[in-house]
């Protein structure tokens, strides 16, 4: 008998369903008697006993289905060793709850945060496993997150769509795509919606050039720009604040504007006189069904899982790797950001198309 437990931990996304799924039908043709314990509202029900022991026919039709059947929460690692309202310790209570279970195997799906804390509790002798689902694709050690390319499919329809009107009306549009720490998101679907500007956290941007920029193209006859922002987009000026002083810049421009392109819309404004529309698209980005790129890597994942519980090999991330799935020890990526980095080559590449990041 095989006693696996599965949780859906930190920010919805498309592709969760899809994932366990693919662990789910795994087990199923591995192991000839397997049980399936989903922990409800992630690491939450894992703390407070709360569970469902799961069936095949629960499994049954969710591979297109976004969101999860599971439920998800927010448990910040940085507040793990806090204790509940209630006073309980979380992590001796996941500790309890899993040997309460007598589960072989933990399958956590989920983010940054949720792969720290699955660490941590690898690390308190717990055999798990963890799957890399986010759509900022800012997992270390991963070349592809389950949820990125669907949230990629969904930005870039946005702003399709706002090329229509912005066309139309030959007006200036901003479109503030999710990310608040990484760019991924709004560099790919920026290319690939053709955005004329895209600004993201790891290149601060000049508004000076942003409107140089804006400028050329009005003198090359085109009535209209689109740009692409990232939630977390940043200026060089901020950027060169020390820590402390930056984070309270940041701060009080969340005070004065709705979200930054907003802000970025009020400076070309102020610099050029430029009239500017903003829509932000928000958590569309994360809802609706997984394209079938995410179903692909999500079943591929999931089958990874079980070879991982086969093998009795825990403690392992499950990653994309040179088109490849395998799986990394969960310390090496734990704790760590995958930053765009100015010197990849989508970026430059993006450059010589002709498209300004606003820093040169």
């Amino acid at each position: 008998m095989k006693r696996i437990g599965m949780l859906t931990s930190g920010g919805d996304c498309q592709a969760l369903n899809a994932t366990m799924r693919g662990v789910a039908k795994g087990l199923y043709n591995t192991f000839e008697d397997v049980e399936v314990y989903g922990f409800l509202e992630g690491y939450k029900g894992l703390i407070y006993g709360n569970y469902v022991k799961m069936k095949p026919s629960d499994f049954s039709g969710i591979l297109t289905k976004g969101g999860t059947i599971l439920g998800s929460s927010r448990q910040p690692f940085k507040l793990i060793d806090e204790p509940t309202p209630e006073g309980l310790n979380k992590v001796e209570e996941m500790k309890k709850n899993y040997n309460k279970l007598k589960l072989d195997a933990l399958v956590v799906l989920g983010g940054n945060g949720s792969q720290k804390t699955a660490n941590r509790l690898s690390q308190e002798g717990l055999n798990v496993i963890g799957l890399p689902k986010t759509i900022d694709n800012d997992i270390w050690g991963t070349d592809m997150t389950f949820g990125f390319q669907s949230a990629v499919d969904v930005a870039t329809q946005a702003i399709d769509c706002i090329h229509t009107t912005a066309c139309s009306h030959n007006r200036v549009f901003i479109v503030e795509v999710m990310g608040h720490k990484v760019g991924w998101i709004t560099l790919h679907a920026g290319i690939a919606s053709g955005a004329d500007i895209i600004l993201i956290p790891e290149i601060p941007y000049d508004i000076a050039k942003v409107c140089e920029a804006l400028d050329r193209r009005t003198k090359q006859g085109k009535g209209f720009s689109i740009l692409a922002v990232a939630e977390g987009a940043i200026s060089k000026e901020v950027a060169a604040l020390p820590k402390k002083e930056r984070k309270a810049a940041v701060a009080a421009a969340a005070a004065k504007y709705p979200s930054v392109a907003y802000e970025v819309a009020d400076k070309i404004k102020e610099y050029s006189g430029m009239d500017i529309r903003v829509t932000v698209p928000g958590h569309t980005q994360r809802g609706g069904s997984p394209d079938p790129y995410d179903r692909v890597i999500s079943s591929l994942f999931g089958a990874e899982a079980v070879e991982l519980i086969k093998n009795k090999d825990f403690g392992k991330l499950v990653v994309m790797r040179n088109n490849e799935v395998t799986a990394i020890p969960m310390e090496e990526s734990a704790g760590k950001l995958k930053y765009v980095s100015p010197d990849d080559s989508i970026v430059k590449y993006a450059k010589r198309l002709g498209i300004s990041f606003g820093d040169e």
